[in-house]
């Protein structure tokens, strides 16, 4: 009798173990999917372009070219303005990432937090903009930017981003959440506004901000459209511009290629495993939060 009451409980046991195996065979192929273009990359900027052609690929180089960097870094020209592209996609990324991250928070802690006519009404507002193309609005954008002289100036790239509707959508999601009791009690203690959202509010958003701050700094380290358009000499082009420009000169090999990619890639993994623990935080943040 003890075996056939047992009998259900082995099942479901089996059916527990096999459903945790099949998960982790398909977290394990997911993960290999993800990393695969990335081991391609690592291998093929340190080969000459005969091998990265070859077939059968050869994950491992048989010929070692470290070369490869440094002429992605001097260009094929020689003129090292790779290095002036970089420091201009750091400059705009951080500083679009900053303003991105201050200004939705605010707007996102008074849509959050305050209550006033017409709140709803603002909030849907904003969303809706989500649903408009940045490529719509490009061209009156950039002849507002050109009729204000913002062309080959940092002003010109950031000042059409500073901040986004997704960005004030995450900021209201977290901060809805934020007990309001806690705010009570600041402003009877004579509290000014500025103060309890610069030293209670801001200081408790780090898993909404940092994932805000990964998500809005690798759009503008991958933006491509408006540089191309902003951006008429060549010291004040970003990355994916001297990327494209890059590929298109004749002379240029796989193997460069591949470690321009690399070089270009190395902040946002340097920023995503930095804050990566607040992101993880955050991830939960999109369905946070009931009015």
């Amino acid at each position: 009798m003890s075996s056939i009451a047992a009998s259900p409980v082995a099942r479901r046991s089996s059916s527990a173990a096999i459903t945790s195996v099949l998960a982790w065979v398909a977290l394990a192929a997911a993960c290999l999917v993800v990393i695969m273009p990335l081991v391609f990359m690592a291998g093929a900027s340190l080969m000459p372009p005969s091998e990265v052609l070859s077939m059968p690929y050869r994950w491992i180089p048989k010929e070692w070219k470290p070369a490869n960097y440094a002429l992605a870094l001097a260009g094929n020209d020689g003129n090292w303005l790779f290095l002036r592209n970089i420091l201009n996609s750091l400059i705009v990324a951080s500083t679009v990432s900053a303003t991105t991250v201050g200004l939705s928070a605010l707007v996102g802690y008074g849509l959050a937090k305050f209550k006033f006519k017409g709140r709803n009404v603002v909030f849907m507002g904003i969303m809706a903009t989500m649903m408009i193309p940045f490529e719509t609005v490009m061209i009156p954008i950039y002849l507002i930017a050109v009729g204000m002289h913002l062309q080959d100036s940092y002003q010109g790239f950031i000042v059409p981003f500073l901040m986004n509707a997704f960005g004030v959508f995450l900021m209201r999601q977290y901060l809805l959440g934020f007990p309001t009791e806690m705010l009570e009690a600041a402003r009877i203690d004579g509290c000014s506004e500025p103060r309890i959202f610069r030293e209670m509010v801001f200081k408790n958003i780090g898993p909404a901000a940092a994932t805000l701050a990964i998500i809005t700094f690798r759009q503008q380290w991958d933006n491509l459209f408006w540089p191309l358009l902003i951006a008429r000499r060549e010291e004040m082009k970003t990355i994916p511009a001297y990327i494209v420009k890059f590929v298109a000169e004749k002379n240029s090999d796989e193997g460069t290629m591949m470690a321009v990619a690399a070089i270009a890639s190395i902040p946002v993994f340097f920023l995503f495993f930095t804050l990566s623990k607040y992101f993880i935080g955050g991830s939960a943040v999109y369905g946070a939060g009931k009015e």
